[in-house]
Formats: structure tokens, C-alpha cells, sequence
């Protein structure tokens, strides 16, 4: 097996815990928070985001290790695959870094970040209530377009993978 396909084999099954990370919030985490009180909410997420804001080994491990993983097999592969092959690992660079890394970054961190400097304790329920509306709608809705382009990312990589 040569060093492209071990990247491209790497970059497939990080790409898709990524994706599944996302899809998780999206269908269970921020579903099954909603139904707590603001103040309950916020805390809960900031506990959630704390793990990921300690620079969590493993999540980091997967979440950079996508990108590098990613741009390594691009670039591997680009002289090795034929017209489609390149198209479909341009494409699934291009989703990944637009559609779910560049959201993350201007959108889901910013709003984690916001979230994070609260003190919840001393707020009172009127603007625990302004806090979670001005993140939840926002932060849901940059979430499930990364959980769309996401998993598109992984059916790429998989066609890819089927194609070799």
C-alpha cells in the first residue's frame, strides 16, 4: 500500500469522526440540552466546550489531524489520480476547509468563546434569556451546515477510496 493511500485512508476515517462529532451535537447534545432552563443551558454547554477548550488530546488529535491528514492526501495524490479522482479530492478539500473548518472558526469558537466568558451565577433570568438567543439560533444553525458538508466530505473521500 503506498503512502497516498494510507493518507487518504486517514484523512477518510478522520474526516468522518469529525463528521460524526457534529452530527452528534446536532441530533442529540443540543437537542437534549434545549430542554433546560437558560441558565442550565449555558452551563451546560460551557462544561461541554471547557473539555474541548483544555485542548483535549484525542479531539485535537482528530480535528487538526483531519485538516493535515486531508491536505496530505490532496497533495500526495493529485499526480497519481485521473480527472475525476481530482476533482474528487479537490472538492472535498474545498468543502472541508470552506464549509466546516472556516465556520468553526468565524462562527462556532467566536460564539463558544462568548459562552465561555459568562457568569452565568450572576446573571439574572432576563439576560440568561438574551445570552442563549444570541447564541443557540446562530451557533445550531452554523452546526448543521457543518454537519451537512461534513458528511459530504466523507462520502467523497469514500468514493475516493472505492475508486482506487
Amino acid at each position: 500500500m503506498e503512502i497516498f493511500q494510507v493518507t487518504l485512508i486517514v484523512a477518510t476515517f478522520l474526516c468522518t469522526l469529525v463528521a460524526g462529532l457534529v452530527f452528534a451535537f446536532a441530533v442529540v447534545v443540543m437537542p437534549g440540552i434545549r430542554t433546560l432552563s437558560d441558565g442550565e443551558f449555558l452551563r451546560a454547554f460551557q462544561v461541554m466546550d471547557r473539555v474541548i477548550q483544555n485542548n483535549q488530546p484525542v479531539f485535537m488529535l482528530v480535528w487538526i489531524g483531519s485538516v493535515i491528514a486531508l491536505l496530505a492526501s490532496a497533495a500526495l495524490g493529485f499526480g497519481q489520480l485521473d480527472g475525476t479522482g481530482r476533482v474528487l479530492v479537490i472538492a472535498a478539500v474545498l468543502v472541508y476547509l470552506i464549509g466546516v473548518q472556516l465556520p468553526t472558526a468565524t462562527i462556532n469558537i467566536p460564539l463558544n468563546n462568548v459562552v465561555q466568558a459568562l457568569a452565568i451565577a450572576d446573571m439574572d433570568e432576563t439576560e440568561q434569556d438574551a445570552a442563549r438567543r444570541k447564541f443557540e439560533s446562530r451557533w445550531n444553525h452554523s452546526n448543521s451546515t457543518r454537519t451537512v458538508l461534513a458528511s459530504l466530505v466523507s462520502v467523497l473521500l469514500m468514493v475516493l477510496l472505492l475508486r482506487l
